[in-house]
């Protein structure tokens, strides 16, 4: 889990860039001082994703709990304060936990171990939505749905496309398109179905393909080109 620390506290922001140092799964990716300070360095664009932040709440400038209610999405937090006051106020915002300094490290790991349950649930429940097995000979392969470039039919069989392999199985055109998932794919001709975040561009009557080797063409049939456009991210002039 990628770590923040906010605490205008210089020594207890210290010992807890210890703590994270020796504890496995936890990276820290930075350190500040001041909310402001840390909302600066969360907006830019090269920040990496926060999953955890560790927040005291009494600083200069803005609080903990005005920090909190500045951010539009909210990571996981665990806050830590001399001051047990704040405690209800926090759960408001569905802290993972709230510490006392000092800190001790087996206090510390305890809550990391909530912290980790949770970001672990979150990435299960994630990821769930965004593969599909397919059956190869007598395997099932995981098979993201990103990596599926289009779906092509084959008489009694469709083939699925992805960047690196194909694998034919023994569906309809109909059942498989009713099995993806209709915000991230779109039957384009009687015989094809794209991924729409893997078009190109859209030519006259074809849509045109990323793939490894460069491109593939696909013919656009007329009965669905008006779904295609609706669904697609259109600007005209």
């Amino acid at each position: 889990m990628n770590c923040i620390i906010v605490d205008d506290d210089k020594l207890s922001l210290r010992i807890i860039e210890d703590f994270i140092g020796k504890t496995e799964g936890l990276e820290l990716v930075g350190s500040y001082t001041s909310a402001v300070d840390a909302i600066n360095g969360m907006s830019k664009e090269e920040a990496p994703q926060v999953h955890l932040i560790f927040l005291d709440i009494e600083m200069p400038e803005m609080s903990g709990i005005e920090f909190l209610k500045s951010l539009k999405e909210l990571p996981q937090v665990i806050i830590y304060s001399s001051k047990e006051k704040y405690a209800v106020e926090s759960y408001e915002f569905d802290v993972t936990d709230y510490l006392l300094k000092p800190v001790q490290y087996g206090r510390f790991i305890k809550a990391i171990s909530r912290a980790k349950e949770r970001f672990e649930k979150k990435e299960k429940l994630a990821g769930e939505g965004s593969e599909i097995f397919i059956k190869n000979n007598s395997t099932l392969v995981r098979v993201k749905y990103d990596d599926i470039l289009w779906i092509e039919a084959l008489e009694n069989y469709v083939v699925v496309n992805t960047f690196k392999d194909k694998y034919t199985i023994h569906f309809t055109m109909k059942a498989i398109s009713e099995k993806m998932p209709s915000d991230k794919f779109i039957r384009v001709h009687r015989s094809f179905i794209v991924n729409i975040s893997k078009i190109k561009m859209i030519e006259d009557n074809s849509v045109i393909i990323r793939n490894e080797g460069g491109s593939k063409i696909i013919p656009i049939g007329k009965s669905y080109k008006d779904k295609l456009m609706d669904d697609i991210n259109l600007i005209t002039k």
